[in-house]
């Protein structure tokens, strides 16, 4: 089973983005082929076994992560599955491509895994990068209805089957499209505790544009695959999430004017689950509706 890595990068941390690539190239078994995408910059300092794409903007998170897929021949093709990997990551495991294969190999219903992120100086894993409702036990691995966008690994036939990442989403919620996509084509997603990868305990609202898209991608998410009934629901349960938990003001605006944008903007193509697809993420512990 022939494993790709995409990682994507802005330049600025050409330190630990060597580390990753050092990591991954010292995995067991078969090696892994690496595509470094320069998302709006160049690409410099990497091994020479290494290739590298530059586009000439930044194209947000899972635009740069579909050029990379694209890399590998259309839609991955190259390869079988495709790993996501943060630039400030590292495995500190030599066996997880390994890991990775067995589990592919083992169910061939089996279309995305989600990595256990920790904290390379505490080994904690953050609640919010554990993919289910129960998170308080990151050690558990289980069935989910999401994954990590940069700790996974994505059988490219998934993306063959469903498309890519949702490139106008730019940041945010982008990995849960392709989940509920690929859960409604009948494929399977596991959070796998045992597959690790180290990045630094972060707060996701370091980033500018946190807040607006956040909750503009709520609603495209929901405008884009949730059966017509379902989508006033599932968007007013996180705008009632949200005021609960009592953001500033400014982050307030930055959220509305995110919200209003998410109503009165271009989604993309609409193509809502099927109910059986709602009721198979209700047994799996998520009910799209949260």
């Amino acid at each position: 089973m022939k494993l790709g890595a995409v990682i994507i990068t802005m330049g600025d941390r050409p330190d630990d983005l060597n580390a990753l690539i050092e990591s991954v190239a010292r995995q067991e078994g078969e090696p892994v082929e690496v595509v470094v995408v320069g998302n709006g910059a160049p690409v410099r300092g990497v091994p020479g076994w290494v290739r590298t794409v530059e586009v000439p903007e930044n194209l947000g998170i899972p635009g740069g992560r579909n050029v990379g897929i694209e890399a590998f021949g259309p839609d991955g093709s190259d390869v079988d599955v495709l790993l996501f990997l943060d630039d400030d990551g590292l495995l500190p495991e030599r066996n997880t491509a390994e890991l990775v294969r067995r589990a592919f190999a083992a169910d061939p219903r089996l279309g995305i895994l989600s990595f256990r992120i920790a904290d390379p100086e505490t080994g904690v894993t953050q609640r919010r990068h554990v993919p289910r409702l129960r998170a308080s036990d990151p050690m558990r691995s289980s069935r989910v209805t999401t994954f990590l966008g940069g700790a996974s690994a994505v059988r490219t036939k998934v993306v063959e089957q469903v498309g890519p990442l949702p490139g106008e989403f730019f940041y945010a919620h982008e990995e849960t499209d392709l989940a509920w996509r690929a859960l409604d084509a009948g494929w399977t997603i596991e959070y796998r505790s045992d597959m690790v990868l180290h990045h630094p305990t972060t707060a996701p609202s370091r980033h500018a544009v946190y807040h607006r898209m956040v909750a503009r991608n709520r609603v495209w998410l929901a405008r884009r695959n949730l059966p017509a009934p379902l989508v006033p629901v599932y968007v007013g349960v996180w705008l009632l999430l949200t005021l609960l938990r009592r953001p500033s003001g400014a982050a307030l605006k930055a959220w509305f004017g995110g919200f209003r944008e998410g109503w009165t903007t271009p989604c993309g193509p609409r193509r809502p689950m099927r109910w059986r697809t709602v009721w198979r993420l209700t047994r799996l512990g998520r009910p799209p509706v949260i």
